[in-house]
């Protein structure tokens, strides 16, 4: 009975963790999780500023009190969730208790805590200044890049170019070290209150270099104005080069997670060895590509086959729990192997877990796409029943590990 309760608790958090974690890859519940969060995310963000207008926050106050609680209650349980269910990700399974402590220093975790912090702290600390937890409570709006690949990627992307983007940093210091030390020289003596001190210089600088001009500080001689001139030609420059970096880097990102199918790439793939030119071309038509990131699930059990795929790189985790004698097998697929191919070929539900253990490449075809390329090249169905044996092959080769590993797990 025991093994029953703990083997129901295991399956929950597993299905808990795949919402929270993959969202709309996990399936329909957790893509309607994800869009609840993001719609109270947004709806936090309206209600923080409406509740900073006076007229509003006196006619609706009590109701915006009432939707901070709620939103802190569902944002704490999803926090709570999140730490229960840490340990169905490989990476923090070996330690329940220091590994979750290390999955709460993780940066959106972090983002979590903060997001619900300053809740609990008001009500042990008095605040005199509202204006400082509306601050904090605006820090939600950062959650939504969990559920963003656009500022997921532009967050890579300013760390791979984090030396480039220092390099354009200190020479932007430098650039204003050199431009405020020429204006003290021209105009400090000229204009002792304005531009007799170097900070001073340094704020002028500043904002003649990013060409705002705020017109607060200006210089008076012609020499002046001419230092003021180049400074602000200067700063076109030194202000587009960190631009140029990130949208490059951005750029060649995007591309690279959405490459491009090409008949060399298929080539290395020997399920699509000896096609013909006429197959392969409708193949690589209805084949789609996508990067998985790591510890990302690509299929789950249970869940309806939608699509087969083929490993262009990298590698990935599979694992099975057979009904019959409850085993946990195992297998790690590589280049050139596929994924799901029998599930999508009997039109059943997906009987084991794979997630992605190092960055990948995958062909996605879907099963309406397949169907159609059956109808068309009744040949492909015995290719792909012969793939689906190979890979049920690779799970009894690895039986007698996995039933060492259940064992000791079990002792």
């Amino acid at each position: 009975m025991r093994g029953e309760i703990e083997g129901g608790s295991t399956s929950l958090r597993h299905t808990v963790h795949m919402a929270l974690e993959a969202g709309r890859g996990s399936g329909v519940v957790g893509l309607a999780f994800e869009i609840f969060l993001i719609a109270l995310i947004v709806s936090n963000a309206v209600v923080v500023s409406l509740d900073s207008v006076a007229g509003l926050a006196a006619a609706y106050g009590r109701y915006f009190q009432i939707f901070e609680a709620v939103s802190v209650a569902v944002f704490t349980l999803e926090y709570g969730l999140r730490l229960w269910s840490a340990p169905e990700d490989p990476r923090y399974s070996a330690r329940p208790l220091l590994d979750r402590l290390r999955y709460m220093l993780q940066p959106y975790m972090l983002i979590d805590l903060i997001a619900i912090a300053p809740a609990y702290i008001a009500l042990f600390v008095p605040v005199a200044d509202l204006r400082i937890l509306r601050l904090f409570r605006l820090f939600r709006l950062l959650k939504i890049a969990r559920y963003s690949p656009a500022v997921t990627t532009l967050i890579h992307v300013l760390s791979l170019e984090r030396r480039a983007l220092f390099g354009t940093l200190l020479l932007l210091i430098c650039m204003m070290s050199l431009s405020a030390e020429g204006m003290y020289i021209i105009e400090g003596t000229v204009q002792p209150k304005v531009f007799g001190d170097l900070p001073t210089c340094m704020y002028w600088a500043i904002i003649t270099l990013t060409t705002v001009g705020y017109g607060d500080i200006t210089p008076i001689t012609a020499l002046g104005r001419a230092w003021a001139g180049v400074t602000a030609i200067l700063g076109l420059g030194i202000f587009a080069l960190p631009v140029g970096i990130i949208a490059s880097a951005f750029m060649t990102e995007i591309h690279r997670r959405d490459f491009v199918v090409t008949s060399g790439m298929l080539a290395r793939i020997p399920f699509f060895a000896g096609l013909d030119i006429e197959t392969m071309s409708e193949v690589m038509a209805a084949l789609r590509s996508q990067m998985v990131a790591p510890h990302t699930p690509i299929i789950v059990a249970g869940e309806a086959a939608s699509s087969m795929y083929f490993v262009v790189s990298g590698l990935a985790k599979s694992e099975r729990a057979t009904t019959t004698d409850g085993v946990r097998r195992k297998a790690t697929l590589g280049p050139g192997e596929v994924i799901a191919a029998d599930a999508v070929l009997a039109g059943r539900a997906h009987d084991a877990n794979v997630f992605a253990h190092t960055p990948m490449r995958l062909l996605a075809l879907s099963y309406q796409d397949l169907a159609m390329l059956l109808r068309k090249y009744p040949k492909l169905r015995r290719r792909i029943g012969k793939t689906a044996a190979r890979a049920e092959q690779k799970f009894y080769r690895h039986r007698s590990r996995s039933e060492e590993e259940s064992s000791v797990d079990s002792n």
